[in-house]
């Protein structure tokens, strides 16, 4: 069965984060770019709660892995890298 694909902002709001397309935005810049080898949930910005749901949510495979994925490839990609 496929997964539902939850969009940012539901991501956002799961995290307790302001989930607006400008805050959204605004996150990514400031947090923009993890280094290469640091996952998503090891980020220094996150409060243990946050890693911790994020952590979980990949173990688990949960149906907030496609979005949590394409968050960490927004904060260690550069628009170069993806021919933007």
């Amino acid at each position: 069965m496929e997964q539902p694909v939850h969009p940012f902002s539901e991501l956002f709001a799961q995290l307790g984060l302001p989930s607006d397309e400008a805050s959204i935005r605004s996150f990514i810049a400031e947090h923009f770019p993890l280094p290469g080898e640091m996952r998503l949930e090891e980020a220094p910005f996150w409060t243990p709660a946050r890693s911790q749901l994020l952590r979980e949510e990949r173990l688990d495979d949960a149906d907030w892995i496609v979005t949590i994925d394409q968050l960490n490839i927004a904060l260690h990609t550069t628009a170069e890298d993806t021919g933007v």
